[in-house]
């Protein structure tokens, strides 16, 4: 006689917030040398980026402190994956949010939030596909004083840094060794709290922030940019978030090559990033042929790149803005292959001088 031996269903997440976290390590390159890029694929995660993190980790901390009482009301100025972050935790836990936007933002991103529940508010400063960093933060503090709304302020509540305490942890628990941290830094949560905690736990790692060409996080003049949820534009106070002190090294990287990091990473292993991750993982692949033998370094893909189907994988959209540069991709794609060929080399080698 067969015995029915009962399931339960009791492991098995019943909100979406619960599937936060626990996201995969993709290896994108390794040397001869033994060095090796990996990618953290932070797109996993419920809303396809890691600011869905900080978004928890800041609203339970707002209930624990009576900042955020019961049903109550969330304003956040947002260029996107904030805001969807939000939006997924107000749902969930029953308060209304409001997202201050403007049109730089990625049409999907605002669309989903939308489709969340969120309502929106839109600000239009006249300049076409500029960031509105400092007019939405104005209005959204506007909001927060008339209607008593509570006001996260990303850029320079803990809470954000505190929210990828787990990441650290995640990367720690899979890999022997991380020499080298590289992340997008825009309010500077996922790349100092990371560090931070790595660090705490004994890690040895240098840690390389990467902002757009035309922000002003490391110092750089202010001029125009495209890439969406990194860097600071001119005249906006940079939030203590962006921790000078978890960052060995701040690097600027262009449009163009941010944006063709990103298409060649889909080309080669089908999955999208987004256009601050293309730029951080265009860095890490120069830096690879540089660093000490047998180095591991780890870029943070903080976003999926779906949402950008209509701008950095759309063509048109990129010539429309000069940022269409095939010669870029042929190059990358170039580098790659020299780095996957010199593992073949260094195997020959390794051979030969065994005597077979």
């Amino acid at each position: 006689m067969l015995t029915t031996i009962s399931r339960t269903d009791t492991a098995i997440p019943d909100h979406a917030s619960a599937l936060v976290g626990d996201t995969p390590l993709l290896e994108l390159a390794r040397t001869g040398a033994g060095t090796r890029l990996l990618l953290k694929l932070e797109q996993f995660n419920p809303t396809g980026s890691s600011k869905v993190r900080m978004a928890r980790q800041m609203i339970l901390e707002a209930e624990r402190t009576g900042a955020l009482l019961p049903g109550g009301h969330i304003v956040e100025p947002t260029s996107g994956n904030t805001g969807l972050g939000l939006a997924l935790i107000a749902l969930e836990r029953g308060y209304r949010f409001t997202a201050v936007v403007d049109t730089h933002a990625a049409r999907d991103k605002v669309r989903a939030m939308a489709a969340m529940g969120a309502e929106l508010v839109v600000v239009d400063t006249g300049v076409s596909d500029a960031p509105s960093t400092v007019e939405r933060r104005r209005v959204a503090d506007e909001i927060a004083t008339r209607t008593g709304a509570f006001r996260p302020d990303q850029h320079n509540n803990p809470a954000n840094s505190d929210g990828y305490t787990d990441l650290a942890g995640e990367l720690l628990d899979v890999l022997d060794r991380i020499d080298y941290l590289v992340g997008a830094v825009g309010t500077g949560g996922s790349l100092c709290g990371t560090a931070r905690e790595l660090r705490r736990r004994g890690a040895a790692v240098t840690t390389i922030g990467v902002e757009p060409v035309g922000s002003i996080i490391f110092g750089g003049p202010g001029s125009r940019y495209w890439q969406t949820g990194a860097g600071s534009p001119e005249g906006f106070t940079v939030g203590s978030n962006v921790d000078y002190d978890c960052v060995d090294e701040g690097v600027a990287v262009g449009d163009v090559d941010a944006f063709t990091a990103a298409r060649v990473v889909a080309r080669r292993t089908g999955l999208l990033i987004g256009g601050t991750a293309g730029a951080a993982v265009s860095l890490a692949l120069r830096r690879l042929a540089v660093v000490a033998a047998g180095s591991t370094m780890v870029v943070l893909v903080c976003d999926a790149g779906e949402k950008y189907l209509d701008s950095i994988y759309d063509d048109d959209w990129l010539r429309d803005r000069r940022l269409l540069d095939e010669a870029a991709h042929r190059r990358l794609h170039r580098l790659l292959n020299a780095y996957a060929d010199s593992v073949g080399i260094a195997a020959a080698d390794l051979y030969r001088k065994a005597g077979a």
